[in-house]
């Protein structure tokens, strides 16, 4: 991924217009719309990306829209830091529906002020 394109804050105005009744997946859908230029299929570690997961263990709940700070590669996926979950989680490649969303570094602490983690249980 480019990582010198000069990205601003993608976000800007997103938080001010929040009112508290949006629904999590209406708020990833305008977050990636906002962020659809960075887009990657492999993510850089040390990098923030957002994305939608859609986990296959059975029996777990999981958050379907990570945002996380990658920090490691593994076989089929990667490690990072899950803000959400304010810890690390796995996520692996045939799992992420669609695209990685790169965040730049400007738009992280705005990003974890908007609520739209979404936590399920895979049955």
């Amino acid at each position: 991924m480019e990582l010198d394109k000069p990205y601003g804050n993608r976000l800007t105005g997103m938080v001010k217009n929040l009112i508290g009744t949006e629904d999590a997946d209406d708020l990833m859908v305008d977050i990636i719309d906002r962020l659809s230029d960075g887009v990657t299929p492999v993510p850089d570690l040390g990098n923030y990306y957002t994305f939608i997961y859609k986990a296959k263990t059975p029996n777990i709940t999981y958050d379907t829209n990570p945002l996380v700070a990658v920090t490691e590669y593994m076989p089929n996926g990667f490690k990072g830091y899950n803000f959400h979950w304010n810890r690390m989680r796995n996520y692996t490649f045939m799992e992420v529906v669609g695209q990685l969303y790169y965040v730049n570094p400007m738009e992280i602490d705005e990003l974890k002020t908007i609520p739209y983690q979404n936590f399920v249980l895979n049955n």
